[in-house]
């Protein structure tokens, strides 16, 4: 799945300005740029980088049923400016919704998408423990 919207016709669904805005607006570019150019996206590996903040982004049919959950990192690489990682790799980086989110629609292909942030948790490591304290199918990021 290489295409990040179904098309670039989306709009946002009740807009808001946020405090975390830049950060939306920078993946927004760069996804709608991603989805036009028909462009492939880079996956990472977080050992190699250390992104301070992740993007989740949900997309569903309008009012039905879930299609896919990827996750989203800023990328130091100069040709992307983000790549894309797994849940497990969110998860074992430790890292934590936050109360931040933006919804787009696509009128024309009825789907839904809504775009969460994530950052670091600041708990220790050592104390974490990511596999039956916190097993991710069951738990909403």
């Amino acid at each position: 799945m290489s295409s990040i919207f179904c098309c670039d016709s989306i709009k946002p669904y009740k807009p808001r300005y946020l405090d975390h805005e830049p950060k939306f607006e920078e993946f927004m570019a760069w996804a709608t740029k991603t989805t036009e150019d028909n462009n492939t996206i880079k996956t990472a590996n977080l050992s190699d980088v250390d992104p301070t903040y992740a993007v989740q982004l949900v997309r569903q049919v309008n009012f039905g049923f879930l299609e896919s959950k990827r996750y989203f990192i800023p990328s130091k690489d100069e040709d992307e400016v983000f790549s894309e990682i797994t849940e497990a790799d969110l998860i074992q980086a430790n890292f934590q919704k936050l109360n931040s989110f933006k919804n787009w629609k696509c009128a024309d292909h009825n789907k839904f998408f809504e775009i969460n942030l994530y950052k670091k948790d600041p708990v220790n490591k050592h104390h974490w423990r990511a596999d039956i304290d916190r097993p991710a199918s069951s738990i909403d990021l």
